[in-house]
Parts: C-alpha cells; sequence; structure tokens
C-alpha cells in the first residue's frame, strides 16, 4: 500500500467503501467548480447605480412630476439604453466558469466496494482509485498507481508543447487528456483543490476596472458637481429676486436635463460597437466593449508560446549525420519506423519532413512496434529492394545502446544532443539494421515547434507601435530562449519557478522591468506577471489558447484569444481571433486607436458644451436677470446636438504611433478653453445686440441660440484633431452631413419661427458670419492650448 493510500485510507485492490465515498462526498463536496452566481435582475439593477445613473433617475422624476413626459420619455429610453448595452456586454463576457466545467471529464471507470463502476465525475472523492486509458480526460487530480505508463497531453493547463511520459508515482491533472496507455491511479484533490480548479479560482478572482469606466466616471463626476452647482446659484438668485419659483425649477430641470451627460456612455458604447464591427471584418471578435480603449492603450503584450508565436506543431531540423550517407537516408530511415495510419506529433513531423513521399511505396511492412515511455524507441520491419532490413528512432542513449556504438559515435551524439537541448530542441535518434541484422546509428534529428510565418513581422510592427512584448510559456527555458532569437526577441528569459515563491507567489527575481520574457509558468505565475506589470501602470494585454491562460487573459487589460483557443480561453477573453497568426492585433491596435481619438473628440466636445451652455445661462441671469435662451431653444439645442455627435462613431482619425490613455488633465483644460471661449464670445454677440442694435429680448434670444447651435457644432471640427481644422484625416462624409444638416435646421427654425421668435435671413447670416469668425480665433486658441499641455507633462 503506498504513502498517499495510507493517507487517504484507501485499499487500492477494493476501493472506497460506498458508504464512506457518501460520507467523504457529503463532507467535502461534489468533484465540480463553485462560483458566486449573481441573479441576472441584481446585476441589471446594478446599472442604475452610480453618479451618473442618479442624476439621469433625478431629471426623469423631475420631468414626470412638472408632467413633460417627452423628456422623461427621452431620458428613461436612454437610462434603459445605457443599462441594457453594459448588462448584455457583461453577460457574455463573464461566462469563463461555464467553459471551465464543460471542460472537465463528465464520467469515469471508479473502484468501489471491490466492483468497478462508470460513475459521473462529480462524484469521485479524495481515496478513489480510478481506471485511465487512451482518449479519457482526467477527471481529478490523481496520483498514478499500477501499470506501464501513460502519455498525458496537459498543453491546455501547463502551455508544454508536448504530451508528457507519466509513471507510477506521479501525478495526473484534472482536465489533462491521455494520449497514450493504461494506468490505475489514487484521486488525491477534486473540485476547487485540483490544478484545474485552483485555475478556475484564478479566473473567477481575476478582472479589474477599465480605465474607459474609470474616465467616463470622472467626466460624468465633473458635469454633474458643475451642473448642480450652477442650478444652485440660479436657485438661489432667483430666491433672493423673488421670482415665481414654479417658472424657476421648470427652467433649472431643463437645464440640468441639458447639461447632464444622459448620452455619454450611450454615445461612447455606439463609438466602441462600430469599432467592434470593423474588428469583427478582420477576424477579430470583440467579447468587451470597453476592451477597445484599453487595446488603444496597450503598451506591454504578453505572448504565450505555444499555438500563438509558434505553431504548436513539431518540425524537423538540419539532421546530423553519423553513419548515413545523406539526410534522405536518414529521414526515410525515420519515417518507417514511425505510425502512418495514426501518427503522434513526432511521427507526423517525420513525415511531413519527408521531400518525397512516394519513397515510403516502395517498402512493405511487415511488423510494427509502437512507441512507449518504457522501451523508449518505435521499430518496424519491413521488405524492399534490398531484402529484409529493421529500422528504429528513439530517445539518443536507447539507440546508441541499440547500435553498441564506439566512444566515438557516442561523444559526437552526446555532444549534439547537448547542443540541441541548449537551444531548446529535442532530439531523436535513428537507426537501420542491414539484411545481417546489425544495427547502425544513421544519425540524430532535431525536433521543435516553429514560429508561426507572420510572428517576427507582428513583433516587429507591434515594437514599431510602442508596444512591448514579453514572452510568457510553459515550456523550459532553453526553448524559451531559442524561441526569442528567432522572433528577435531580448533574450533575459528567467524561469518563473525560481522568480517567483511557492507560499505566497510574490515576485523576487531580477528587476521585472529588465524581464524579457518568463518560462516554466504555471497559471497562478502568469496571472501574477499580469498584476506586477499593472501594478508598475501598464496596460497589459495577454495572448494564450489553453485553460492555463484564461486567469490571466481575464486578469490581463486586454485578453486575447488566438485562433484554436479553447472554449475556457476565449470566454475570458476580450478579444477572440478566429483566423489564423497574430498579424490581426497590429491592426485591431490601429483601429483602437482611430476609436479612441473619436471617444476623446466626443468627450472634450461634451463638456465644452456643457460649459459653454451652462456659463453662459447663469452668468446672464445673475448679471443681467435675463435669460438668453428658452426652455424650448434648450430643448432643441439637445435634440440637434444628438444627430452629429452619433456620427463621430463614424468619423476618421488619425492613428498614434505610441500607446494612447486617458488624459483628463489635457481633456478637462482643452474643454474649459473652448468653453470659455465659446462663453467669451456670446458674451461679446449679447452686448452688441443688446447696446449697438437695441434688439427685442426675443430676438435676441433667438440670436443666441442660433449661434450657440452653429458655433457648438462646429466645435465637433476643432476636437476632432490637435493641429489645424484642414490638416488629414478629413471629416467623413456622415460626420460632415450630420452637422450641416442640423446646423441648416436650425438655421430653418430661427428664420421661419419654428417654435421660437423669427429672424430675418441678414441676420441668420450675420450670426454664421460671427460663428465662422470664431471658429478660426478658436482654432489658433486649440493648437496653442495643446502646446501648453504637452509642457506641462
Amino acid at each position: 500500500m503506498s504513502q498517499a493510500s495510507q493517507a487517504l485510507e484507501t485499499n487500492l485492490e477494493t476501493g472506497l467503501e460506498e458508504s464512506e465515498a457518501a460520507r467523504r462526498l457529503q463532507s467535502h463536496g461534489a468533484n465540480a467548480l463553485e462560483e458566486t452566481r449573481v441573479s441576472p435582475l441584481r446585476r441589471f439593477m446594478s446599472f442604475f447605480w452610480g453618479p451618473i445613473p442618479w442624476m439621469i433617475e433625478i431629471a426623469a422624476v423631475l420631468s414626470a412630476s412638472v408632467q413633460h413626459w417627452e423628456d422623461f420619455i427621452i431620458i428613461a429610453f436612454m437610462l434603459l439604453l445605457n443599462a441594457g448595452v453594459g448588462f448584455w456586454e457583461e453577460f457574455k463576457a463573464d461566462n469563463a466558469i461555464a467553459a471551465l466545467k464543460q471542460t472537465m471529464a463528465p464520467r469515469a471507470r471508479v473502484l468501489r466496494s471491490g466492483n468497478w463502476r462508470d460513475l459521473p465525475a462529480a462524484e469521485l472523492v479524495q481515496g478513489d482509485v480510478v481506471f485511465l486509458r487512451l482518449g479519457n480526460i482526467v477527471p481529478a487530480d490523481v496520483q498514478l498507481v499500477s501499470g506501464e505508463y501513460l502519455s498525458v497531453d496537459q498543453s491546455a493547463l501547463t502551455g508544454e508543447s508536448l504530451p508528457v511520459d507519466k509513471k507510477a508515482g506521479d501525478t495526473a491533472y484534472s482536465g489533462s487528456i491521455i494520449k497514450l496507455g493504461e494506468m490505475q491511479a489514487l484521486v488525491t484533490a477534486t473540485g476547487a483543490d485540483t490544478y484545474f480548479g485552483r485555475t478556475a479560482h484564478l479566473v473567477e478572482s481575476a478582472g479589474n476596472k477599465s480605465h474607459f469606466q474609470q474616465a467616463v466616471l470622472r467626466i460624468g463626476n465633473f458635469l454633474i458637481l458643475m451642473t448642480l452647482g450652477l442650478i444652485a446659484v440660479i436657485l438661489l438668485a432667483a430666491f433672493l429676486r423673488r421670482e415665481p419659483l414654479v417658472d424657476t425649477l421648470l427652467f433649472a430641470l431643463i437645464l440640468t436635463v441639458a447639461a447632464i451627460p444622459v448620452a455619454l456612455p450611450a454615445v461612447l458604447s455606439v463609438t466602441m460597437a462600430v469599432g467592434a464591427s470593423r474588428l469583427a471584418t478582420m477576424k477579430a471578435i470583440v467579447s468587451r466593449l470597453v476592451s477597445i480603449e484599453e487595446i488603444a492603450g496597450l503598451d506591454i503584450l504578453c505572448a504565450d508560446k505555444t499555438g500563438t508565436l509558434t505553431r504548436n506543431q513539431l518540425a524537423l531540423g538540419e539532421p546530423k549525420l553519423l553513419h548515413a550517407g545523406n539526410e534522405r537516408e536518414i529521414i526515410l530511415a525515420a519515417a518507417l519506423a514511425s505510425d502512418r495510419e495514426s501518427p503522434d506529433a513526432i511521427d507526423q513531423a517525420i513525415l511531413e519532413g519527408m521531400k518525397d513521399q512516394d519513397d515510403l511505396g516502395a517498402y512493405r511492412l511487415t511488423r510494427f512496434v509502437a512507441f512507449d515511455p518504457v522501451r523508449k524507441r518505435s521499430e518496424a520491419e519491413l521488405s524492399g529492394p534490398e531484402g529484409t532490413f529493421r529500422v528504429a528512432k528513439g530517445a539518443p542513449q536507447v539507440i546508441l545502446q541499440l547500435t553498441n556504438a564506439d566512444a566515438a559515435t557516442r561523444e559526437r551524439s552526446e555532444a549534439f544532443t547537448n547542443e540541441m537541448a541548449g537551444s531548446g530542441y529535442r532530439t531523436l535518434a535513428v537507426a537501420r539494421s542491414g539484411t545481417d541484422g546489425v544495427w547502425h546509428h544513421l544519425g540524430l534529428l532535431p525536433l521543435y515547434d516553429p514560429p508561426r510565418a507572420d510572428s517576427r513581422a507582428t513583433i516587429e510592427e507591434a515594437q514599431s507601435m510602442g508596444v512591448d512584448i514579453r514572452l510568457v510559456t510553459g515550456d523550459h527555458i532553453a526553448i524559451a530562449r531559442q524561441t526569442c532569437r528567432e522572433l528577435g526577441l531580448g533574450s533575459n528569459i528567467v524561469a518563473a519557478s525560481d522568480a517567483f515563491s511557492e507560499e505566497d507567489q510574490k515576485y523576487h527575481g531580477p528587476d521585472f522591468s529588465t524581464v524579457d520574457g518568463f518560462a516554466q509558468v504555471f497559471p497562478e505565475h502568469k496571472y501574477q506577471i499580469v498584476r506586477e506589470l499593472q501594478d508598475l501602470d501598464h496596460i497589459v494585454g495577454m495572448t494564450g489558447d489553453g485553460v492555463n491562460d484564461a486567469p490571466a487573459l481575464k486578469q490581463a487589460d486586454v485578453g486575447i484569444a488566438v485562433s484554436g483557443a479553447t472554449d475556457a480561453a476565449r470566454a475570458a477573453a476580450d478579444l477572440v481571433l478566429t483566423g489564423e497568426g497574430l498579424g490581426v492585433i497590429t491592426r485591431a491596435i490601429e483601429e483602437s486607436r482611430r476609436i479612441f481619438e473619436r471617444m476623446t473628440s466626443y468627450a472634450i466636445f461634451r463638456i465644452s458644451e456643457t460649459i459653454r451652455v451652462l456659463l453662459v445661462m447663469a452668468l446672464s441671469i445673475l448679471a443681467f436677470n435675463f435669460y438668453p435662451v428658452t426652455p424650448v431653444m434648450i430643448i432643441l439645442l439637445a435634440i440637434l446636438n444628438d444627430f452629429p455627435i452619433m456620427m463621430i462613431a463614424y468619423d476618421n482619425a488619425p492613428v498614434a504611433r505610441r500607446p494612447v490613455r486617458w488624459d483628463m488633465h489635457r481633456v478637462l483644460t482643452l474643454s474649459v478653453v473652448l468653453g470659455c471661449m465659446g462663453v467669451l464670445s456670446t458674451f461679446l454677440l449679447f452686448w452688441f445686440l443688446q447696446e449697438v442694435l437695441g434688439l427685442p429680448q426675443e430676438e435676441m434670444q433667438t440670436l443666441i441660440f442660433l449661434k450657440l447651435l452653429v458655433a457648438g457644432h462646429l466645435t465637433i471640427y476643432l476636437t476632432r484633431n490637435t493641429g489645424k481644422i484642414w490638416d488629414r484625416p478629413w471629416p467623413s462624409w456622415k460626420l460632415l452631413v450630420a452637422t450641416e444638416t442640423t446646423q441648416v435646421l436650425g438655421t430653418l427654425a430661427a428664420v421661419y419661427g419654428w417654435f421660437v421668435t423669427p429672424i430675418s435671413w441678414p441676420q441668420a447670416l450675420m450670426i454664421w458670419a460671427y460663428a465662422l469668425a470664431w471658429f478660426g480665433i478658436n482654432s489658433v486658441v486649440k493648437i496653442h492650448a495643446y502646446r501648453l499641455t504637452r509642457r506641462a507633462h
């Protein structure tokens, strides 16, 4: 009886008694992953909680209380739209645990009370004896106790390129797949206590609030506080002047509705949704909209090696000839010693490495012995033009022993094997017997997982865009270094097992900023690597394809599941690549930076417009006891503004050559400058209309309304770039048509008296000329404001 079976109080001959298994199941729980579930209703209601939703809800209540049902319907619709979009995106993205569950083994062969039974894997308990065979998914963490060997594919868990050979006493992890062999095993951990379960727990606990969400919150808070402050001043002034309270409250309500960023989350979400649809045409599916903004600021990409930078498919290197006459001879012998009907990864690489497949047709197979981890070689007997002979391929030391190699051959073989191992290659030896039965050592074949054809070009392009690439792999450090050399990455690779302590998973290695990559990593290492980089104020991307990548994919600011990724990796990722290769990542970065520029443009425009309208209203009321626009005009301004700002999502935008992120100092500075310039120009117009022209109040209100509309729409052109207004890229036709159409509609409303006091065409054209003149002045001021903000940084 093994130490493990003694510790678990299990009889390996009969297994657990049914009663004891039931007791352990009751005590320790099912062999399944548990997760904290939040009801859909509660999750949906959470989107109505927060500073911006509160203000929108207050505005809706005030609208209903004074029976402004049109306003109420519009506000309620925007509130529900924001909540609906957020709920749906979170619902789609938050299903990583469900995908992990699907990869769990559904049933297991278990020894209970002396009888073998097929049971649901969820009923397994510690101490159960299970039988594992070809094709099985390991149902729990187990210790192998009897049988010759297992070949286990655990690449999705650990990132190792090749199946791992296991023998009695070794551990097999839950979720890995049996590729060869049969063995009995003892269950040592179930459910959340398994290696797989710990990975699932990391996925569930991973995640962080996006920079986009933080920026929206800060913009919303700024606008809300400014609105509330000025509304309070207006109400106080009305109270001191003993003006009708109902009229003042009504005006304050409409002004509040116009100033509160009701559409802010929706407009930014639409902007990102349009970008997501463009990325979908590039075979990149966005599962979390806010990740688009994160991609724009991505400055470090942690790239998983196997299946991401490399093909996850073995290939032949240049053969080392010992007694073979040429490369064709050694590759042919290795191919003849391979299983052509159901080749494993090594056999497939050798067969694909043959230049002429017709060479195999000249030989007839009479006997074949497949590779196994005990003999460590495969062998075939064949008949051909030269008679009957045998071929073998396997571990170098085994072939040396088989061929009874002399000292010189041994020395050359061992030197080449060590050289290849230092470069990350796996070496296979090949032998062939003559018709006399004497074995001859033909030479050695190096095998490696080659990089994808586009990996190096993608890396170079990403680096030119300011994105630093860090290799993160479960493979040996020598393999990682060789991959870095081939891809042009740095060679300072650190073994994660040495750099992270087992107790607290804290990093204790060399300066993190100098490390080019990590090898021999486990899921908790990948997760911690992302956390460490985020703590250093980096926006971190992570590529991957396996279950072992899922926690880091979810924790990363941008998790990228590559083509062929597992369900768990795709569920945890923000961006899922459906096409081969990584070139789409750089295109996604470009598109995301365009989207970021559009969102920044809208944010500056929206804040500056709020400042412009609020300050004009507040100062006019306080200083002159004059309402510059009527409540109807405020509503018209809000409606006519909606059309062009929605078209910002389709605007042409420049692509920054470096990572970009929200600079709220710059956004607020430019917004305040442009807003105050608008206030100055409006008060100069007010002075001219009243003191010089002596117009009646109603006409002045219409003229100021038209000026606010025309000048406000022109501000969109100012905020879309940092230079001159004619600098490329030029505005898209959608933005241009929407902006000019609404300006024309506003002008017609002013001239023909739609909901406002009419003015003459000369007066309207005067306002247009005035707005265009200030447009040029504001353009110069904007350029200088950008320069000042850059110097400040």
